[in-house]
C-alpha cells in the first residue's frame, strides 16, 4: 500500500536533514519536564484564563509560561521577528519569536534557527503572556523555539485533502488536516452511556471475542482457527454478545452491559463496516416500556449533553438529501409494523407470515411490487425487505417500529398467546436502525423450537443465521429471569450527532479495501 509519505518525490526530507546538521540543531531531543517557573499551558487554558483579561498591546513579563504543539503557520515579519500558531487539542495560540526579547541568540543564529522550523514541527516555546498592538492573545518568547520532532513531508493545510482513498490510507495525516471532531465526539458518547446506565446500578463486563460458539445474531461470521488449544476446531469472531449476557443474569448480576467490537462477514456502505462498536444492556424484571423510556431518556441527554440542544443537525440518509434537524425533544413516534405492513401491502393479508411454508407466497408479493431480495430466500429476510421498503423511509424522526412478525425474532418473548407478533422494538433515526431491543424469551423448550426453525433456513442455505447453540439452552434450564434485553449501534449514533455521513468518519481507522495500485 502507498502513502503520501512514499510517493513524495520532493527533496524536503534530504534539504532538512541538511539543514538540522548545518546549524547543529538536534531534531529528536530527549523530552524533558518545563522549569517550575514556566508552567506548560494549553492554549484552551491560556485563552480561557487571560484572553480576556488584557487590552490590546499589553505585555506580562509576570505570567511566565510555556506551550508545546504543533507549528500550524510560520510568518516572517523581518529577519528579527516571526510569527508562529502553534496547535495542541485543537486550539492555537500565537507565539510571537522577536530577536529583542529572545535571550543568547545573535542575529544569524536567530534567523537561520527560525527559518529551520516550518508547518508542521513539534516545538516547545517558554515565555509570558501578552497581546499583540492588534489584540491577539499571544505568548512572547524569551527563549528560542525548542524543536521536539519535525515534519519531513508538507502537511497539505491549505490544498485540503478532500479524496477519501489518501483521507483514510494516510489517517494521521486527514486528522491533521480535516480534524478529529468525530472521533471526540465518539469519545464523550461512550463516556455519556457509561454514565447513564452506571448511575442505573448496571455492571459493566466484558464477554469473549473469540469463540467456538458464534450466536446472538443473524449475521456470516469471520472464522479462524487456533494454532496449538483447540486442534481443529474453527473459532469465530463474535457477532454479538447477547448469549453471554444472559448468561450472566442467570448467574445474577441483574443489570449488566458491555461496550465492545463486533465482527460480521459482510460489505462496506455508509451504514456498515465489518467491525463495529455496540453496547448492549440487559436488566432483570423489566419491560418493553421501560427499555422505550430508557432509550429516550439516554438520546435525549445524550444529544444535550453533546450538542447543547435536544434538536441535532445531521446529514441526510438519503444520498441527494441535505442537512435535516433531527428532534430528540419531543416524544419519540411509533409504528406498528404489522399493521403498516398490511396497509402498505393488503395481500399480506391472506397469508400466514409467521408459516415458513409461505416463503413462496411472499416471494412472489415481492416480486409482484418489483422489490428484490437476494438468496435465499426466508421469510424473516424477506419481511425485513418490505419493512425497509415500506416502513424505514417514514422514520426520519426517532421512531419506535413495534409488533414486528414474530417469526422476525427468535430471541424474544411474543405479545400474545397467539405468537403472532414479539415483544420487540426497533428504534430507527433519519432512516437507519439505532436500536433493537425485546423481552427475552426464556422458556428453554420454545427457545429450542426457535432455533431448530432457524437451523431449516440455514440448511437451505442462509448462512447468516447462527448455528443451534444447545449450550444456551440448557443455560435457560437454570431460570432466566423475565428480562429485557437493548442493544445500540454506537458508531451509527456517533455518526449521527456528529454530522457525518459515512461510518468510517466515525472509526478511528477504518477498514479499507486493498490498494491495487
Amino acid at each position: 500500500m502507498s502513502t503520501i509519505a512514499s510517493t513524495d518525490k520532493r527533496p524536503i526530507k534530504a534539504q532538512r536533514e541538511q539543514t538540522f546538521a548545518k546549524i547543529g540543531l538536534q531534531p529528536y531531543p530527549r523530552y524533558t519536564p518545563p522549569p517550575a517557573d514556566h508552567p506548560m499551558l494549553k492554549p484552551a487554558q491560556i485563552h480561557a484564563q487571560w484572553a480576556d483579561q488584557l487590552e490590546a498591546g499589553v505585555k506580562r513579563p509576570d505570567l511566565q509560561l510555556s506551550v508545546q504543539g504543533r507549528i500550524r503557520s510560520r510568518r516572517e515579519a523581518s529577519k528579527k521577528l516571526f510569527f508562529y500558531d502553534i496547535e495542541q487539542d485543537g486550539r492555537t495560540i500565537q507565539v510571537v519569536v522577536s530577536q529583542q526579547r529572545v535571550v543568547g541568540c545573535d542575529g544569524d543564529e536567530f534567523l537561520s534557527h527560525n527559518r529551520a522550523l516550518l508547518s508542521g514541527d513539534i516545538v516547545r516555546a517558554f515565555g509570558h503572556f501578552g497581546k499583540t498592538n492588534t489584540g491577539e492573545a499571544s505568548v512572547f518568547a524569551t527563549q528560542r523555539l525548542e524543536l521536539l520532532a519535525p515534519c519531513l513531508h508538507t502537511v497539505p493545510s491549505r490544498s485540503g485533502l478532500v479524496d477519501t482513498q489518501k483521507r483514510f490510507r494516510n489517517r494521521y495525516l486527514d486528522l491533521l488536516v480535516n480534524g478529529s471532531q468525530a472521533l471526540r465526539v465518539r469519545a464523550r458518547v461512550l463516556r455519556y452511556i457509561r454514565e447513564f446506565l452506571e448511575a442505573r446500578d448496571f455492571v459493566e463486563v466484558e464477554t469473549p471475542i473469540l469463540s467456538p460458539n458464534v450466536g446472538g445474531a443473524s449475521a456470516r461470521p469471520f472464522v479462524t482457527q487456533s494454532a496449538a488449544a483447540f486442534g481443529d476446531t474453527p473459532l469465530f469472531l463474535r457477532v454479538a454478545p447477547e448469549l453471554y449476557l444472559k448468561q450472566l443474569v442467570i448467574g445474577g448480576v441483574d443489570r449488566v452491559y458491555e461496550l465492545g467490537r463486533q465482527f460480521r462477514n459482510e460489505g462496506i456502505d455508509a451504514d456498515h463496516n465489518p467491525e463495529f462498536t455496540t453496547c448492549e444492556f440487559y436488566m432483570a424484571y423489566a419491560t418493553l416500556d421501560d427499555l422505550m423510556a430508557a432509550t429516550e431518556d439516554m438520546l435525549r441527554g445524550m444529544a444535550q449533553e453533546i450538542n447543547d440542544s435536544t434538536v441535532v443537525r445531521a446529514e441526510s440518509s438519503e444520498a441527494d438529501g441535505g442537512p435535516v434537524c433531527i428532534d430528540f425533544g419531543s416524544p419519540f413516534a411509533r409504528i406498528d409494523v404489522t399493521e403498516a405492513l398490511y396497509s402498505s401491502a393488503p395481500e399480506l393479508k391472506a397469508l400466514d407470515i409467521n408459516d415458513p411454508l409461505a416463503v413462496p407466497q411472499l416471494a412472489a408479493v415481492l416480486a409482484a411490487r418489483h422489490i428484490t431480495c437476494p438468496l435465499p430466500h426466508t421469510m424473516p429476510r424477506l419481511l425485513d425487505r418490505l419493512i425497509g421498503h415500506y416502513i424505514e423511509p417514514q422514520c426520519t424522526q426517532p421512531t419506535f417500529l413495534l409488533n414486528h412478525p414474530a417469526i422476525m425474532s427468535p430471541l424474544a418473548k411474543s405479545n400474545d398467546a397467539t405468537n403472532t407478533t414479539a415483544a420487540r422494538f426497533e428504534l430507527f433515526v433519519n432512516g437507519k436502525e439505532i436500536v433493537n431491543a425485546y423481552e427475552e424469551l426464556n422458556d428453554p423448550r420454545e427457545q429450542r423450537q426457535r432455533f431448530a426453525l432457524q437451523a431449516a433456513d440455514r440448511e437451505a442455505g442462509d448462512m447468516e443465521v447462527p448455528p443451534f447453540d444447545s449450550e444456551f439452552c440448557d443455560a435457560l434450564e437454570f431460570a432466566l429471569p423475565p428480562t429485557a434485553g437493548w442493544g445500540m449501534g454506537v458508531d451509527r449514533v456517533v455518526a449521527l450527532l456528529a454530522g457525518v455521513r459515512h461510518l468510517r468518519e466515525t472509526i478511528a481507522f477504518p477498514i479499507m479495501r486493498p490498494d491495487t495500485k
